[in-house]
C-alpha cells in the first residue's frame, strides 16, 4: 500500500526540492505518526528531521526509500537542540527532563499522543495541519479519511476477529485499529476476551474461542517467521478451526492519519472475502 502518491511523485521528479541537510530552522519530528502526517501538510523543504522509527522497517508508516531521503534523529534533546528547528513534533510520553530541556532552549513544541479513534485521528490531523499553517490541505486529508471509511463501511454482520501486531501481540479495545475494524464489518475478538491496547494473548485462549478472522503482518522479520505465527498456523491446521487468515501489512498497523485510507481499504478487501 503506498502512501501520498502525490508527495511520492513529487520526491522523485527532478525538480522536486530537497529536504533541509541542516543549518537550523525548518519542523523537526520526533514521532514517526507525525511524520507520515507531515509528508501530507508541508513540502519536503520544510521538514528538517524525521523520526528514526520511520526509517526502520517494523516501526514505519511510509516508505522506506521516502523515509532515508531525510535526515533522521533519535530523539534526544542534544540532537534535537542542536538542530534550531522552528518547530519540534514530539510524543505526548517524551520523558520530562527533554521537555524540561526543549522549554530552555525556547524551541516551539507540539506534544502529539496516540488517538484511540478515528475522529481523534483525524482531530490530531486537524492539530498538526494548524501548528504547519497548512489548514486546507489536513482538512483535504481528513475528507479523504472520511471518504475512505464510508467506502469500507460494512451493512451485514459482524465477524469475530484478531488482529495480531507481531509474536503474541494483538489490538485490544479502545484502539483506533479497534475502531477501524468495527467500521470495516470486525467485531475484535480481543476486545471480547477482555483486553485492551496493545496485549499479550496465548494461543490457548484462542483455540479455546476462536475467531472468525486472524489478521497478521507478513514478511520476514515482521511476523510469519516468528515462532509464535508458525505454531499460530499449525494450531489452526492441525485443530481444523474455521479460521480465514488473511494479510495486514505492518505498515498499516503503527499509525492512523494518512495511514487510515490504505488501512480501511485493506479492510474492506479482506471482509468481502470472509464467507
Amino acid at each position: 500500500m503506498r502512501i501520498g502518491a502525490a508527495l511520492l511523485a513529487c520526491l522523485l521528479a527532478a525538480g522536486c526540492a530537497a529536504p533541509p541537510s541542516g543549518g537550523g530552522g525548518g519542523i523537526v519530528s520526533m514521532n514517526p505518526c507525525a511524520d507520515a502526517m507531515l509528508l501530507e501538510l508541508v513540502p519536503p523543504s520544510r521538514i528538517a528531521a524525521i523520526s528514526h522509527y520511520s526509517q526502520a522497517a517494523d516501526s514505519t508508516s511510509i516508505p522506506l526509500d521516502v523515509a532515508r531521503r531525510f535526515r533522521g534523529n533519535n530523539g534526544t534533546a542534544e540532537e534535537v537542540i542542536g538542530m534550531k528547528p522552528d518547530l519540534v513534533i514530539a510524543s505526548s510520553f517524551t520523558a520530562p527532563s527533554t521537555r524540561e530541556a526543549f522549554a530552555r532552549a525556547g524551541l516551539k513544541v507540539l506534544y502529539i499522543g496516540i488517538p484511540p479513534s478515528i475522529d481523534a485521528s483525524k482531530a490530531q490531523v486537524t492539530e498538526l495541519a494548524a501548528a504547519v499553517g497548512a489548514p486546507a490541505k489536513g482538512a483535504a486529508l481528513n475528507a479523504r479519511i472520511d471518504s475512505a471509511v464510508a467506502a469500507a463501511r460494512w451493512q451485514g454482520p459482524a465477524a469475530p476477529t484478531l488482529l495480531w501486531i507481531g509474536g503474541n501481540l494483538v489490538t485490544g479495545g479502545k484502539t483506533l485499529l479497534d475502531d477501524m475494524l468495527g467500521h470495516a464489518g470486525f467485531s475484535n475478538q480481543a476486545a471480547h476476551y477482555g483486553l485492551t491496547h496493545t496485549a499479550h494473548l496465548p494461543m490457548e485462549r484462542v483455540i479455546a474461542d476462536p475467531p472468525r478472522v486472524m489478521l497478521a503482518p507478513e514478511g520476514a522479520g515482521h511476523d510469519s517467521d516468528s515462532r509464535a505465527a508458525i505454531l499460530r498456523k499449525r494450531a489452526i491446521a492441525e485443530t481444523g478451526l474455521p479460521v480465514t487468515q488473511a494479510q495486514f501489512p505492518r505498515q498499516l498497523v503503527n499509525c492512523g492519519g494518512p495511514v487510515i485510507p490504505a488501512a480501511m481499504q485493506r479492510l474492506a478487501a479482506i471482509r468481502r472475502s470472509v464467507p
